[in-house]
């Protein structure tokens, strides 16, 4: 048989499906990346992908059974075995849990029957010689770059036996550099997100790491403890995406999470912050647009097979300091009696009065005593009752005295839980992209604001370095 579009390998397993319902998504892939080590480039690419999954639903006495089947690179000869494994998956199977009807009444997207999207190593036809000005830079100074670059680009087509055909194109772009000093003593860290490399300032993220080199020419020992600690849009990000995966309605409901009240029910409603911070995800939001309808591959926590094709709109899931909603399914929902409200791939953080939100700089310029921190790594759950979570510093915690960076000090282990720093956080920034630097392998879509901690619990010293 012919190679076939995405779109034709979708009408092809609709077609050949006998199952009472079906569901099938195609993803076109095709991915650019550049990686350097010691101010050279060493790897360059561009790499194809094509997944293709079925999603069949079989009607029994006793309820709906689904059965999912995913496989890579898949042929048309190989999508008549593909659907067969997926009705025999359902079969198979008891009834299903999250069981509903297929999305239905849904618009096509007109440009459903058009060719993927794609990338190539041109999206770095600009980035690549600021780069390369960089390496020169660095080298000059006595520092080394390391790093990489990578853009992808998904397009995913949805059909299903209910009449859905939707499509959707996903651009993700980020660039990670770290420097070092010539002898490796010191270390710094900058990442950056991106739709399309256009607005990376290389030479910008090059500065900020000379910057914080020499903030490193000198060190201070410090011990554990409680210290009033500035975090960056990264570290913000990475502890409020932890916490927004965590907001699931049914487990809250059922008295699992931090979002819980005793003896039943959830914390909707309840003030988490003294700051008026607002937490939400808009589909629609510039530079960090998403899926507009649910694209679910599989079904887990508060994500259902079910739910493909499902309009997703904006939420607030935090206003002004106050719960406002948590993450449900259409089946976590009727369950749990919370308004339908299905995930978003970004997440934004601000404050209501942007114009007049201060930069981290002039926080910094305000601090009599403090640390501000960079990066946040190995990030793992403790207590699921509080969210309590641990993990290290990494490249670079510096001492800030009257107004001032005076240092770098030793990197520690910190024990916090981001709900309840929401309640501690004496003031928030301005809102800016910024990229998740713990979970930028499946999460790169954040604007968070820079936060000052009061008392941030550093709870021992680290070797890590």
């Amino acid at each position: 048989m012919a190679a076939m579009q995405p779109h034709e390998l979708v009408e092809l397993a609709l077609g050949l499906s006998r199952a009472d319902g079906c569901v099938v998504i195609a993803d076109e892939e095709s991915t650019a990346n550049l990686r350097w080590a010691g101010n050279s480039l060493t790897t360059n690419g561009v790499t194809r992908g094509r997944r293709l999954t079925v999603i069949a639903t079989v009607d029994g006495a006793e309820g709906t059974a689904s059965g999912v089947v995913s496989r890579e690179a898949v042929v048309p000869e190989e999508v008549e075995d593909l659907v067969r494994a997926a009705e025999e998956a359902a079969r198979a199977a008891g009834p299903a849990e999250d069981a509903q009807p297929l999305v239905t009444e849904r618009p096509s997207s007109p440009d459903f029957t058009e060719a993927p999207a794609e990338t190539s190593i041109t999206v770095f036809d600009a980035f690549g010689p600021a780069l390369g000005e960089a390496f020169a830079r660095a080298a000059a100074q006595g520092e080394l770059l390391y790093g990489f670059a990578r853009h992808e680009i998904v397009s995913s087509y949805l059909g299903t036996s209910a009449g859905l055909r939707l499509r959707h194109d996903q651009p993700t772009g980020m660039v990670e550099i770290n420097a070092k000093t010539a002898d490796l003593s010191g270390s710094a860290w900058v990442g950056a997100p991106t739709r399309d490399f256009s607005d990376v300032d290389v030479i910008a993220l090059h500065a900020e790491l000379t910057k914080r080199l020499g903030w490193g020419a000198r060190t201070v020992d410090l011990p554990a403890g409680r210290y009033e600690t500035l975090l960056p849009p990264s570290a913000v990000a990475d502890l409020m995406v932890y916490l927004n995966w965590s907001a699931g309605g049914r487990d809250a409901h059922e008295g699992r999470t931090v979002f819980s009240t005793p003896g039943g029910g959830t914390r909707v409603g309840d003030k988490l912050g003294t700051l008026p911070l607002t937490l939400r995800s808009d589909p629609r939001e510039p530079g960090l647009e998403a899926a507009p309808f649910v694209l679910a591959h599989s079904t887990y926590g508060n994500v259902s097979v079910f739910d493909n094709g499902l309009p997703i709109t904006a939420t607030e899931w935090i206003r002004e300091g106050v719960l406002a909603d948590l993450v449900t399914s259409r089946h976590s929902a009727d369950l749990t009696g919370l308004p339908l409200r299905p995930a978003v791939d970004n997440l934004v953080l601000e404050t209501a009065d942007q114009d007049s939100a201060p930069t981290l700089d002039e926080m910094i310029a305000r601090t009599e005593r403090g640390l501000l921190l960079t990066c946040l790594w190995y990030i793992r759950e403790v207590d699921p009752a509080t969210l309590l979570l641990t993990g290290l510093t990494r490249d670079g915690v510096y001492l800030i005295e009257n107004g001032e960076v005076v240092g770098a000090v030793n990197n520690f282990r910190f024990n916090e839980s981001p709900v309840d720093l929401l309640g501690r956080i004496t003031e928030a920034g301005r809102t800016e992209r910024c990229l998740p630097r713990e979970w930028s392998d499946d999460f790169t879509r954040a604007a968070m604001p820079p936060v000052r901690i009061a008392d941030f619990n550093m709870s021992s010293v680290s070797q890590a370095s």
